[in-house]
């Protein structure tokens, strides 16, 4: 996720459509996954997670269904996340992959939105609102 310095519009028109929304975010990287833990909680979504690994994420599944999952491709240690991605997708959970992988084929038709990295909120905002509305 990107940001920059200079000011931006107030982001209200949104927050109705994700208050409430639960969200499931699995990105091992900590930096990455507190921002998107912090950019969705402010706009009145529940956050589920973050989780580093697919297992955590399977875990928090089974206690929770999220109404919208963040993935990212390449997990801790190396593991990748096509067999979690073909499991929520068996479950009808919608999947947003975030991923710095060039080649998403194998999440692409899983996957209502595939962001590269790095992304815009704007980008991430509409894949994410685009789930809500269906």
């Amino acid at each position: 996720m990107t940001s920059s310095n200079t000011r931006k519009p107030p982001l209200e028109p949104e927050a109705p459509r994700l208050l409430g929304a639960r969200l499931l975010i699995v990105e091992d990287s900590w930096e990455i996954s507190t921002q998107l833990k912090t950019f969705f909680e402010s706009r009145g979504a529940e956050v589920i997670g973050p989780v580093a690994t697919a297992n955590d994420a399977r875990r928090l599944v089974s206690e929770t269904t999220p109404d919208i999952a963040l993935v990212d491709i390449n997990l801790r240690t190396g593991e990748l996340s096509y067999e979690l991605i073909d499991e929520m997708h068996a479950l009808q959970i919608p999947i947003v992959v975030i991923t710095g992988f060039a080649n998403t084929s194998p999440a692409t038709d899983k996957a209502v939105a595939v962001l590269q990295k790095p992304f815009t909120e704007a980008e991430l905002l509409a894949a994410v609102r685009s789930v809500k509305r269906r």
